[in-house]
């Protein structure tokens, strides 16, 4: 981890303290049958993989031994607010498109950063903020909250503000040196809730990518511009009921949106595809490692179609 200072954002050397701001509205999702916790052993045999994302059980060590580029910075979002936020760069010569990696209701954790280290391995500059910052109060920011405290951090955002925040991390990331104009979205849970929603929210936005979130009410999405591609697991009813609704509605708009349901796979596949959700029921095991082996090369051909790459 570097300690520079990068264009318009002040590096997190140490504790920084951080006024908090009043928030509600949040997306619906909550997420609450959705395990933050590794399953199995954190050595647990997990294979080091450069093609796709760590599991939650391999993060740390993906991680820890990257060998891309990266740092912490904090993003101004506002004339007194801030988001902490992780960037990790690609390994090429040439300009990188923009990929704002969002958090699940467990925050910006290490399994997130592990994320964004394979979107850079995949050749985007990877931004994953910290969408908390403003609620945590002070400390370390560096430091992964505990599930619970994040959950209940959470609840108290408001959606207006989350969105603002996706615009300044948009508008700070493309103007990094290395960047293209262009970026784009992806998030898991709660955060694919959010990326589906900040498709409604800015127009200039090159492309998201909403994992197992729900859909925004049909009404909404009039103004959905970027293409949408969304990858849920089969077994994942109460998501999976927003579906039908938004795709019949941006159908009729001509907008682009191409939804993928992985058979058999739970809420969570990506961060569980070493195990279940539920528990080492080794058919919803399976399924998750076969979701997420689908869905990762669909998301980087996603982005490299509608961002370049």
């Amino acid at each position: 981890m570097t300690g520079r200072i990068v264009a318009g954002a002040v590096s997190i050397v140490a504790a920084i303290t951080i006024a908090g701001c009043a928030g509600r509205n949040t997306p619906s999702d909550d997420h609450s049958n959705h395990s933050a916790e590794p399953v199995g052993s954190a050595n647990g045999g997990a294979v080091q993989r450069t093609t796709l994302p760590p599991s939650v059980a391999s993060a740390a060590a993906r991680v820890s031994s990257t060998p891309r580029r990266n740092e912490w910075a904090m993003i101004r979002t506002g004339p007194s607010d801030s988001v902490a936020a992780w960037i990790v760069y690609p390994q090429r010569t040439t300009k990188a498109p923009v990929v704002i990696v969002i958090h699940e209701i467990f925050g910006l954790s290490t399994w997130v950063r592990g994320v964004a280290d394979q979107l850079a391995a995949d050749g985007f500059i990877a931004i994953a903020p910290d969408l908390l910052t403003m609620k945590r109060g002070g400390g370390d920011l560096r430091t992964e909250l505990p599930a619970d405290s994040a959950r209940k951090l959470i609840a108290t955002l408001n959606r207006d503000d989350v969105q603002r925040y996706l615009d300044a991390v948009g508008k700070f990331g493309t103007a990094l040196p290395t960047a293209t104009p262009k970026y784009g979205v992806v998030g898991y849970c709660w955060g694919g809730a959010a990326s589906f929603a900040h498709a409604v929210h800015a127009s200039t936005l090159g492309a998201a990518v909403v994992y197992y979130g729900t859909s925004p009410p049909t009404d909404q999405l009039t103004s959905v511009r970027a293409p949408v591609l969304g990858l849920y697991g089969g077994n994942d009813a109460r998501v999976n009921a927003t579906i039908p609704p938004a795709d019949s509605a941006l159908k009729a708009l001509k907008r682009t949106f191409e939804p993928h349901i992985f058979a058999g796979a739970g809420h969570g596949f990506l961060r569980a595809q070493d195990d279940s959700t539920g528990g080492s029921n080794p058919a919803m095991r399976q399924a998750n490692a076969a979701a997420t082996r689908e869905a990762w090369p669909l998301t980087v051909a996603w982005f490299r179609k509608h961002l370049g790459a």
